[in-house]
């Protein structure tokens, strides 16, 4: 699974865009240096995310939507389109 994948399927879980719980996470005052467990348990709390889910918003959260190009423009199962995730949601992400 892509990484932009595990975002559209928090999407589809939550009802809410990444970004959307990304400024909910910031209201919240997570950031850059809180620790993963704390933003996971609030997210399980809160939206019943697992634990693969709340990782890759964890990384939203705290590295924004930058991601290492290991897997742009692959052909495996964990390739993604660019280096930059799309957090504005499936339906207005540009194809």
């Amino acid at each position: 699974m892509s990484f932009q994948a595990y975002l559209d399927a928090v999407e589809e879980k939550t009802g809410l865009t990444p970004r959307q719980l990304l400024d909910q996470a910031t209201a919240r005052g997570y950031g850059p240096g809180t620790k993963a467990g704390e933003i996971l348990a609030w997210l399980a709390e809160d939206y019943g995310l697992g634990r693969g889910h709340g990782m890759a918003m964890v990384h939203v959260i705290t590295k924004g939507p930058s991601i290492s190009q290991k897997h742009v423009g692959t052909s495996g199962t964990h390739r993604d389109e660019s280096d930059t995730l799309w957090l504005d949601g499936k339906a207005t992400r540009p194809s």
